[in-house]
């Protein structure tokens, strides 16, 4: 260990995290943005130049928490600060709120994600505070709608129970690892969400990750059921996240994808530790498609033909992500 430390830090001596970005042949990084952050990061780093691009991503969840109301109210405070008006009343929210969406898609975002225990479209009219799974439905619903307009598309991870030590999130916070994987029923709401933006032709591209394996082969399947012709692959199963983003977990979701959908569609690893020296998972991931794929060849259950596979490959790992998410990239991966 004392070994690969002093070797891991003599080769990134001297480096900087653009430099490690570009050794590492990376396109476009996602950062993951509240909608009351400042952008002005993005301004700044939009200026430089960089091979590499960097765009917003728009996570509005803690909008969501009216039934955690010290802390909604707390954060209530900051949207409107960056949107440059008062936010006194839900309608001045959901103006702030699609004022800040408006900020995002100016500096190159475009895509959102919401990290929900399930998909939330219960009817309502009015949402109101009392109710906060109506509320969550009305938002999301309007979310859905902002990201179809601008042809953006949206991302929803599934399935996290967390925050399941009372007395080390008193200590420590939020995020600090005591998730878990959660049991929640996810396919009524998910198609509810799915249906309703579908039905009035308001359903953007997405992305599905589940975090209980057992939810694989309804999300895949989901993803079927609103294949729309106008994109390849409009709604994806995304790759394995979280706890499923390891060997065994990851050939469980590409196998499911293969058997339920199109493989060859597949938008490819999702990096969301959101850490500059996370790119190895994307190799790691390559190594794991490479040898699932080979495997199959050996096997007879697809063509032993090394241009054709090879292709598929090429275009899981990097040309489809290009394709699907629209992001405007350096000449130099163009192609």
């Amino acid at each position: 260990a004392d070994r690969i430390w002093k070797q891991a830090n003599e080769k990134l001596s001297g480096m900087r995290v653009h430099d490690i970005l570009e050794h590492n042949h990376v396109a476009v990084i996602c950062t993951t943005d509240d909608p009351a952050d400042s952008l002005a990061d993005h301004e700044r780093v939009a200026k430089l130049g960089l091979k590499t691009r960097v765009y917003p991503t728009f996570r509005p969840d803690k909008a969501l928490g009216v039934n955690a109301p010290t802390a909604f109210n707390v954060w209530l405070e900051r949207p409107g600060g960056e949107a440059k008006m008062a936010v006194k009343t839900f309608d001045d929210l959901l103006s702030a709120l699609r004022r800040r969406h408006d900020d995002f898609h100016a500096v190159g975002g475009r895509l959102s994600d919401h990290g929900l225990e399930c998909a939330l479209a219960e009817p309502c009219g009015q949402a109101t505070p009392q109710d906060w799974a109506k509320y969550g439905s009305f938002l999301m619903l309007e979310f859905g709608r902002w990201d179809a307009a601008k042809g953006w598309t949206k991302q929803l991870h599934l399935g996290a129970m967390r925050n399941n030590n009372t007395r080390l999130l008193q200590q420590l916070g939020p995020d600090t690892g005591f998730d878990s994987v959660g049991d929640f029923p996810q396919g009524r709401a998910l198609s509810r969400y799915l249906d309703a933006l579908d039905t009035t032709g308001e359903l953007p591209r997405t992305v599905l990750y589940n975090l209980n394996p057992g939810d694989n082969y309804l999300f895949a399947t989901m993803a079927g059921n609103f294949q729309d012709g106008s994109v390849a692959g409009k709604v994806q199963f995304g790759s394995g996240w979280w706890f499923l983003d390891q060997k065994e977990a990851m050939e469980w979701q590409m196998t499911a994808l293969s058997n339920l959908g199109l493989l060859s569609r597949f938008v490819g690893m999702l990096t969301d530790s959101r850490s500059f020296l996370s790119y190895t998972r994307h190799e790691y991931f390559r190594r794991v498609l490479c040898n699932l794929l080979g495997g199959q060849m050996e096997h007879g259950e697809i063509p032993a033909d090394r241009e054709l596979v090879g292709k598929m490959v090429r275009n899981i790992c990097f040309a489809n992500a290009r394709d699907y998410f629209r992001l405007a990239v350096d000449p130099t991966f163009a192609h």
